[in-house]
């Protein structure tokens, strides 16, 4: 399927700091909890991800990672997530995270 720019240019994707994680036992399958800071206009939002296999909650604070946050909430169990983190499955099918080789401003839109 091939997509214009215009399509392209509607998905926004922003880089985000963890600030935030914990283990997530009511999701049905293994997540964490994140809650990252897209910086002053965006601000804070919540997320949940299966990134149990690579990473452990206290090891995902402060890092940078990439995000869609034009997505609408949507409910995982008790919570609303509002953003999706991104990441490419390895060769196993488990998550690694997506995230800028270098620290850059929160906020700062992919393009």
């Amino acid at each position: 399927m091939t997509i214009t720019y215009a399509d392209f240019e509607r998905v926004d994707i922003r880089v985000g700091r963890i600030v935030r994680a914990e283990p997530f036992p009511q999701a049905r399958k293994p997540a964490i909890r994140l809650w990252v800071d897209f910086g002053e206009e965006l601000g804070e939002r919540k997320s949940s991800a299966q990134l149990t296999r690579h990473y452990a909650p206290e090891d995902l604070v402060g890092r940078q990672v990439v995000g869609v946050v034009n997505f609408p909430p949507v409910q995982i169990g008790p919570m609303w997530s509002e953003v999706l983190v991104l990441g490419v499955p390895d060769e196993a099918g488990e998550v690694v995270l997506l995230s800028p080789d270098r620290d850059v401003p929160l906020g700062g839109r992919m393009f």
